[in-house]
């Protein structure tokens, strides 16, 4: 069986470098990574699968889904946009939300996200670490809560107010049970 292709964190800088050179006009647009796209800029994973990032600015998302058109991406699924020549997949989330949770805060706000990096006209920033652990909680696989517990051992997080926050966003979700039950069961996992 072929392994599945994996992007690393050099690889990513190297695209939006050059995503940075033809996209059209002078204006910033915001990516914010999530995901195992956040812990692979942050070096604490060798690579990703796919692509996650959040676009905060409705009109910068816009602008750059506008831009992949051109440059022969095809939004293959309702967030998930992909060249067909090429095996690297982006997620992309307007707003903000990640995949169906939504955050509290602006990711753009004052400590929402860690800055990585400034092109001309791309900010690369990753989702502050309390924010990308609860995105990843609330899908709650076993993956997911690795990554959290990776994020916990190298990121200082303060967990009283990781959980008081996980509890008002879980408010929010349809799910908020299972949503809830997930922190149990990392909280158990971490012996917190």
């Amino acid at each position: 069986m072929a392994s599945e292709y994996r992007v690393n964190a050099d690889e990513l800088i190297q695209t939006l470098m050059v995503w940075d050179e033809l996209i059209p006009g002078r204006e910033k647009i915001h990516l914010i990574a999530c995901g195992g796209t956040a812990l692979t800029l942050l070096g604490y994973k060798p690579s990703t699968l796919d692509v996650d990032f959040l676009v905060p600015v409705e009109n910068e998302y816009k602008r750059l889904t506008g831009f992949l058109k051109q440059a022969g991406y095809a939004q293959i699924s309702g967030h998930r946009w992909k060249r067909p020549d090429e095996i690297l997949l982006f997620d992309l989330f307007v707003g903000h939300a990640v995949f169906t949770t939504g955050l509290l805060d602006s990711p753009l706000a004052p400590g929402k996200n860690k800055k990585i990096r400034e092109f001309n006209k791309i900010y690369l920033g990753v989702l502050n670490s309390i924010d990308l652990i609860i995105t990843k909680l609330f899908r709650g696989s076993g993956a997911d809560m690795d990554d959290c517990k990776l994020l916990l051992e190298n990121e200082t997080v303060d967990l009283a107010e990781l959980k008081e926050r996980y509890k008002e966003t879980a408010k929010y979700e349809t799910g908020e049970e299972k949503a809830l039950r997930n922190l149990e069961v990392f909280l158990q996992r971490i012996k917190a």
